[in-house]
């Protein structure tokens, strides 16, 4: 029985994962590092930034400079802030609907590799912001997708927030990312991948897939998984 669903943020509810990408290889760039849309896409979305510009820079030196990789990530998110200085970012079509629909079911939760001000800044005054009761950033978690650290550490902060304790079984993960995926299986949570930057064939390890959220019924979703 699911009685939680985590969701991923970008490219899940809010649609602005090719502004994240376009500002993240111009802040590379700037450091010197080349990284395209096609390699991104490829092996590193889903990622934190933290620790893509990891591999990025020991892929380069041979060894990572840890005082460059604050530096990037900070210029990335300068770069973020100016993209969408005049509107927030669009949140995808249905997901609010799917969201308010949800949270009589079960307990909502968002588990994202991305910066907790950029979450903030898309979800204010949305009626997500008020449903969800835990956001999980970045800043909370030192160790990015693929790794299941952050699925782990949502599970241990809703459990600490409220009884009954919640199972990792019992908690139905929404991601977009072939990495997200991954940390949420490995996490020992069912996952639905949502093909809104994938195509629904490179999504196969996911145990649902579905092209989006409009017109999901969650109740029936639910059931799915019981």
């Amino acid at each position: 029985m699911i009685r939680a669903i985590l969701f991923d943020f970008n490219g899940v509810i809010a649609d602005d994962e090719a502004a994240h990408v376009e500002c993240f290889c111009l802040a590379l760039q700037e450091f010197g590092l080349s990284l395209s849309k096609a390699e991104y896409y490829e092996t590193y979305l889903g990622m934190d930034e933290r620790t893509c510009t990891t591999l990025l820079l020991t892929a380069r030196d041979g060894t990572c400079d840890a005082g460059l990789v604050p530096r990037i990530q900070d210029r990335k998110a300068e770069l973020f802030r100016l993209h969408f200085s005049a509107q927030q970012p669009e949140l995808f079509p249905g997901v609010i609907e799917f969201v308010q629909a949800a949270r009589p079911l079960c307990r909502l939760a968002i588990a994202s590799g991305g910066r907790r001000e950029q979450i903030d800044r898309a979800l204010r005054g949305t009626a997500i912001e008020q449903a969800v009761e835990l956001i999980m950033s970045a800043d909370d978690c030192p160790v990015g997708k693929p790794d299941p650290a952050i699925y782990r550490l949502a599970l241990t902060r809703l459990n600490d927030a409220a009884p009954p304790l919640l199972r990792p079984e019992e908690c139905l993960v929404v991601e977009d990312s072939k990495a997200g995926i991954r940390a949420a299986r490995a996490a020992g949570m069912p996952v639905v991948g949502l093909a809104t930057t994938y195509s629904a064939s490179e999504l196969r390890e996911a145990d649902r897939i579905l092209p989006s959220l409009i017109d999901i019924d969650p109740g029936r979703l639910l059931r799915e998984f019981s």
